[in-house]
């Protein structure tokens, strides 16, 4: 498990609300992918700039790398009956423990205590709770013929969306980037749904480098912060992996750093060590970035607008300010930006 020396702060959850009214919540994506809005950040200044998604390779560099987080979301959702009493029964799989063993997130949970069997698709997947762990998931087993998991998933499943995400999304794969590899994600890395396979080709072609790295987003990546203090926060844990190819890549390169959204950045943070030095690893991480962290790597962070009071808007206050962010963000609204998952883009550099 890899975490991080929380730094001494007087700030509190409530200095990262801000107010978004409604319609600022995007429930759709944007066609095609790129066409969404860009602010460009100076994380140093606070000047901004407005741009389409597209030109950010006007802001990518020879020599740069871009990290990317190739993590695939899994139609993770499932609807059943619960045996013998017929009672609905709605699973979202959170993390794979072992070929058929999950932790899952359960409704309703009071009434699915050890030994509750679940029926899915018509009895194509059958599921049994075996443990109850923190926060009140679950442990299930399941159980199936022939086909693995995955394959039954997306016969079955639904994508994941989060909750202020009301319209029904008709192409499951817009809640994937282009370069989803990895199946095991309960969320979608959000900033990297941006980018299309020909966007990626001309930043190739600029002599800037893509490197994949993953982590396998969970739900706890979006829940506000409930604690008074940000340092009493408990940070959920997400798997994590760099290759040593990765890792090479990244540390030789001859440009800036550059991580496509919070995961990559809570990657690549997990991974690197005191001098910027990127190592390989395949471990869970913990890390909690907020002001007051010194970061070891990422130079550049391409990111959407996030939820009030969430680690992920302190993370990207730590890499710029949390004036400068609340700032950003207030222009954002103003401006007719959309936030969330299939919201806007922001680069910080």
């Amino acid at each position: 498990m890899i975490k991080n020396e929380l730094t001494a702060t007087d700030l509190e959850t409530k200095d990262f609300y801000y107010d978004l009214p409604e319609d600022r919540i995007a429930q759709t994506p944007v066609e095609p992918r790129d066409s969404s809005k860009l602010m460009v950040v100076n994380r140093k200044t606070g000047e901004l700039s407005h741009k389409i998604f597209r030109d950010i390779i006007d802001e990518l560099h020879p020599g740069d790398v871009l990290v990317i987080n190739d993590s695939k979301v899994i139609p993770a959702r499932l609807y059943g009956v619960k045996q013998p009493t017929g009672a609905k029964i709605e699973v979202v799989l959170l993390r794979q423990k072992e070929t058929d063993l999950w932790e899952i997130l359960i409704r309703p949970g009071r009434r699915t205590p050890v030994g509750t069997v679940v029926s899915f698709g018509d009895g194509l997947l059958t599921g049994e709770v075996v443990d109850v762990v923190e926060d009140g998931n679950r442990i299930m087993r399941f159980t199936h013929e022939g086909e693995n998991i995955f394959e039954i998933l997306d016969r079955i499943g639904q994508m994941p969306l989060p909750p202020y995400i009301r319209e029904k999304l008709k192409d499951k794969d817009r809640y994937n980037t282009v370069y989803a590899r990895e199946e095991g994600s309960a969320a979608a890395p959000t900033a990297g749904l941006h980018f299309t396979k020909e966007l990626l080709d001309r930043i190739r072609e600029k002599g800037v480098k893509v490197v994949p790295v993953m982590l396998h987003v969970g739900l706890g990546t979006f829940r506000p912060v409930k604690e008074k203090k940000i340092t009493d926060h408990i940070m959920h844990t997400e798997y994590i992996s760099v290759t040593s190819e990765a890792a090479d890549a990244i540390n030789s390169r001859t440009g800036r750093l550059i991580a496509v959204g919070t995961t990559s950045c809570r990657t690549i943070e997990s991974a690197a060590d005191d001098n910027g030095i990127v190592h390989p690893v395949s471990d869970d991480t913990g890390i909690f970035i907020y002001p007051g962290y010194r970061f070891k790597a990422v130079e550049g962070l391409i990111t959407n607008f996030h939820l009030p009071e969430s680690t992920l808007l302190m993370l990207v206050s730590a890499f710029s300010s949390k004036e400068i962010m609340m700032n950003a963000y207030r222009e954002a609204i103003d401006t007719g930006y959309r936030f969330f998952s299939f919201g806007d883009a922001m680069l910080i550099e």
